[in-house]
């Protein structure tokens, strides 16, 4: 028996496996006093929710505390249910405590290690997906292996593995002098080598392609509005990817990597925070989705010098931060489609909800807030599995007591977060 038909042979027993044991799942109930319906904004009054192998069967409106049906139940009185959040900008191996040189003391492997305890704490925060868009040496790619496998806690990961851009620029490696020859081995000076990144990415794992089209905050020798990659090359990783059956998110802080980014048929642009009229018009007009950390500012701000951050990077902090916020509102105000990203990992991992609130102060309605890190983060992620509670889907929920669309600040601390019909953190009797 050749090696081929040995792995076949293996995989067909795994999935025999696989088929035989969900195929003993006993369903689950899950009622509560209300479930937020995220398409309408309406809350269902008393639902019970029938979840079989992970995902909702249906969903009875005024069922209820005490519904029949056979199975575990999950009783949650006095409790709102909302969608299992959706943050589409993390970074799981990054620890914001260590800014500048500081992580240096580490051994690479230090950060693969981080990232596993990172990710329990994103899930017991309620965020029950996540795109990953950046991380070193694979880490999260092996990571969402690790949590699909059952060894380990964590949400959904959509993982990016490496971001890249040009030679020098933002997703380089840009704090060591030649001698050290540091790099980002996936580096893109041109279409063709950008053609090769994305192939190359997706092949070990990539399920988003991450490119960084202008300079950033965090970098060395770079300002956030310098545009780094050009039409050309940006309109070579989205054809590249859309090849792959991926999408591409773009890091795009300057105006016109950002305008060049949408052009180039970018899904999501990231930060988005020096967008100008034309690019908002632009964004509108081409259906792209602004994913913009308006939150992480104030953490840098109170924390980054005492983790090591350095000053020019705390310059390039200060002078976006507000900048950011005000073009978020205006963005907001004109229609723009608007998804929820934090870039936690430039803020402690599990405080991501902490958004939601800076979401609001500058223009949005709580159920707006809401649906950005619900609804919409699962169309801009063409996901029909999460998202929502509704037939078909992931029966993946995060419950609090009280109402989220009165005081959002109550998602910061979820009571109870459910993943795939199974309660993974319940702070309640």
């Amino acid at each position: 028996m050749n090696r081929t038909h040995a792995l076949s042979r293996i995989a067909l027993s795994c999935l025999a496996a696989l088929s035989w044991s969900t195929a003993q799942a006993a369903d689950v109930t899950i009622t509560a006093d209300r479930l937020l319906d995220v398409r309408t904004g309406r809350m269902v009054q008393n639902p019970e929710i029938l979840v079989r192998d992970g995902r909702v069967v249906s969903i009875k409106p005024n069922a209820g505390a005490a519904g029949g049906g056979d199975g575990e139940r999950i009783a949650l009185p006095g409790m709102t249910l909302v969608p299992g959040l959706i943050d589409m900008h993390v970074h799981l191996d990054s620890d914001p405590t260590y800014g500048g040189y500081t992580g240096l003391e580490y051994n690479d492997r230090f950060w693969s290690a981080l990232a596993v305890a990172h990710a329990g704490k994103t899930l017991d925060a309620g965020f029950t997906t996540v795109r990953n868009v950046g991380a070193s040496d694979w880490n999260d790619v092996g990571l969402s292996q690790a949590i699909a496998a059952g060894k380990v806690r964590g949400p959904r990961i959509v993982p990016a593995a490496w971001s890249f851009g040009a030679t020098g620029g933002h997703c380089d490696s840009t704090y060591f002098p030649p001698s050290m020859e540091e790099k980002n081995p996936y580096n893109a000076d041109g279409p063709d080598a950008v053609r090769k990144s994305v192939r190359a990415l997706r092949k070990y794992g990539a399920q988003v392609i991450k490119v960084c089209a202008t300079g950033g905050v965090f970098s060395r020798n770079t300002e956030p509005g310098q545009q780094q990659m050009n039409y050309a090359e940006l309109r070579a990783a989205v054809e590249e990817a859309a090849q792959w059956g991926l999408k591409v998110a773009a890091h795009a802080h300057g105006a016109a990597g950002i305008k060049d980014a949408i052009r180039a048929g970018v899904t999501t642009i990231e930060h988005a925070s020096l967008i100008d009229d034309e690019g908002i018009a632009l964004a509108k007009k081409h259906g792209a989705w602004l994913s913009m950390d308006i939150y992480n500012g104030d953490y840098t701000a109170a924390e980054g010098k005492k983790n090591g951050v350095l000053e020019d990077n705390l310059r390039k902090d200060r002078e976006v931060t507000e900048i950011q916020r005000q073009n978020f509102k205006k963005a907001h105000a004109a229609g723009v489609k608007m998804v929820f990203g934090t870039d936690a990992g430039v803020h402690p991992h599990g405080g991501n909800a902490k958004q939601f609130a800076v979401m609001v102060k500058y223009g949005m309605t709580p159920l707006q807030a809401i649906q950005a890190a619900t609804i919409n983060a699962s169309e801009a992620l063409d996901r029909k599995d999460v998202g929502i509670v509704e037939a078909g889907r992931f029966a993946d929920m995060v419950a609090v007591q009280g109402d989220p669309t009165v005081n959002v600040q109550l998602l910061e601390a979820p009571a109870v977060v459910i993943l795939g019909g199974n309660v993974v953190k319940r702070n309640v009797p």
